[in-house]
């Protein structure tokens, strides 16, 4: 009887620390994807760029969240080709060039990472994208990006509950890391505006 009243208890606890988000804060949080008035450090061609980067991030993510490999393999690889794009468009821009290349160096050597695993469940392949998802977070807000909101969302359960971070345009959870187990788990803790 003692076992099932914890078990019951964890259960609880599981749930709220997982559904953070009330309905208040997301009717309040109306969210935009990255758009042609979206700005940054960076040149209008530049910004193009970086909206294209976030815009297959979230496809990424998207592909995470419905637990399809082969659908995360081809994200993964659209990403790559979005970070691998701006990196070159950088070399020209010897101003942002020396802020924005170290992040985008390590974003797409964890998605090179990422593209080498290969699992059916994609579950090994979500600890190089929670990376990728930091670094990312980090080099927007240091691209300077403005009129794109940007929601910095986390999981406090991912990886034996070390917690895990995603970007979303939207503010609804949509949880990378669980996919339909705890599809709703999680809060925002940050975002760009």
């Amino acid at each position: 009887m003692r076992n099932l009243y914890f078990t019951i208890l964890f259960a609880a606890m599981a749930l709220l620390a997982c559904n953070n988000n009330t309905s208040s804060e997301k009717e309040n949080k109306v969210a935009s994807p990255p758009s042609a008035s979206t700005q940054s450090k960076l040149n209008d061609a530049g910004t193009k760029k970086l909206t294209d980067m976030v815009a297959a991030y979230y496809a990424l993510k998207d592909a995470f969240v419905a637990a399809k490999p082969a659908m995360v393999d081809s994200s993964a690889g659209k990403f790559l080709n979005n970070t691998n794009s701006l990196l070159t468009y950088l070399k020209d821009d010897s101003a942002n060039a020396p802020l924005l290349k170290p992040y985008l160096d390590t974003i797409a050597s964890e998605t090179q990472n990422l593209l080498a695993i290969k699992d059916e469940t994609c579950e090994k392949q979500r600890l190089p994208f929670s990376r990728i998802s930091d670094i990312m977070f980090a080099m927007l807000k240091n691209a300077g990006v403005k009129n794109a909101i940007i929601y910095q969302e986390h999981c406090p359960m991912a990886f034996d509950s070390k917690g895990a971070n995603w970007l979303s345009d939207d503010a609804d959870i949509k949880n990378p890391y669980f996919g339909k187990k705890m599809l709703e788990c999680g809060e925002i803790t940050d975002s760009i505006k």
